[in-house]
C-alpha cells in the first residue's frame, strides 16, 4: 500500500502464491524496460551503488560483446567474504554433496532424539565458511546478486522452483561464449539464514536443494541421476523429514 501511494510510478507485481525464485524473477522480467536486469535476493544489503558499478563496468568493458552476467563480492554480517560463485557442479560433485546432506540430517536426527540440540549447535559452531574463488576463474556467479543484459538470456527455467536455477542459467550462458564474472568494487551484504530455534532436521529449503538437484542433473548432466535420487529417498525415510517433503513435493507438483 506504501508504494502504491508513495511511488506510483512503480509497476508493483503482487503474486497471490510462492511462484518460485526463478518464475517469479520471470514475471518482472516481462515487464522490465531497462538496458540490464538486477536479480537481488531480499536478504541483501548493499554497500556501495552497485547498480551503477555495475552498469559502469559493462559499458566501458573491451569485452562488453562477450560478457553474459555479472555478480559482486558477498559478505556476512561480520563482513567476511562468503559463496561468491563456483565451478559448474558435475554428477560427482552434487552426489558428494547430497550425501553430506543425508549425513548431516541423520546426526541432527540422532542429537534431537537424544535431547543433544546443544551438542549439535557447537559442532555447527567450530564450522567456519571458506572464503569463495571471486576471481575471473569462477564458473557461475551466486544467484543473490545477478547483473545481466534485460534480454532472453535472462530469463529463469521456470521448472526449478529453488536452487540451481541460476546455475542453469548461467550454463547457457556458456555454451553461448558469453562470461561470466566478479565484479570486486561490489559489495553486497548477504544475510542468509538464521539462527533455527525449533531445530528441524531439514528445511524448506534443503528438500528444494534436493529436488532442484535432481532435475539439473537429469537436464543437464546427461544422466538419469539414479545414485542421486537413492540418497535423497533414503533421506527422505526419515521420519523427521517426512513431513516437509510432504509440503515441497506439492509445490512442486510431484
Amino acid at each position: 500500500e506504501m508504494i502504491k501511494k508513495d511511488f506510483p510510478q512503480v509497476i508493483l507485481i503482487e503474486n497471490n502464491a510462492n511462484l518460485g525464485f526463478g518464475t517469479a524473477n520471470n514475471r518482472g522480467l516481462k515487464v522490465a524496460k531497462g538496458k540490464y536486469i538486477f536479480y537481488l535476493n531480499s536478504d541483501t544489503i548493499l554497500l556501495n551503488n552497485a547498480v551503477k558499478i555495475f552498469f559502469d563496468y559493462w559499458e566501458n568493458a573491451e569485452d562488453k560483446d562477450s560478457i553474459g552476467a555479472l555478480g559482486g563480492i558477498l559478505l556476512d554480517k561480520d563482513l567476511h567474504k562468503i559463496h561468491c560463485g563456483a565451478r559448474f557442479p558435475t554428477y560427482q560433485s552434487i552426489c558428494k554433496e547430497q550425501r553430506q546432506r543425508l549425513l548431516l540430517h541423520i546426526f541432527k536426527s540422532i542429537c534431537k532424539l537424544c535431547h543433544l540440540k546443544k551438542v549439535y549447535r557447537k559442532v555447527a559452531a567450530m564450522k567456519t565458511q571458506k572464503d569463495s574463488d571471486y576471481s575471473d576463474e569462477i564458473e557461475y556467479i551466486t544467484g543473490a546478486d545477478l547483473f545481466l543484459k534485460n534480454d532472453a538470456n535472462a530469463r529463469f527455467d521456470e521448472d526449478f522452483f529453488l536452487y540451481y536455477e541460476e546455475t542453469d542459467l548461467q550454463l547457457r550462458l556458456l555454451k553461448k561464449n558469453l562470461s561470466r564474472k566478479i565484479v570486486s568494487d561490489v559489495r553486497i551484504i548477504h544475510l542468509t539464514k538464521k539462527e533455527d530455534k525449533d531445530f528441524s532436521i531439514a528445511t524448506f529449503s534443503d528438500i528444494c536443494n534436493q529436488i532442484s538437484a535432481i532435475k539439473y542433473a537429469r537436464k543437464n548432466l546427461g544422466t538419469k541421476a539414479c545414485v542421486l535420487c537413492g540418497l535423497v529417498k533414503l533421506d527422505w525415510l526419515n521420519p523427521y523429514i517426512r513431513k516437509t517433503t510432504k509440503k515441497v513435493r506439492k509445490m512442486y507438483r510431484l
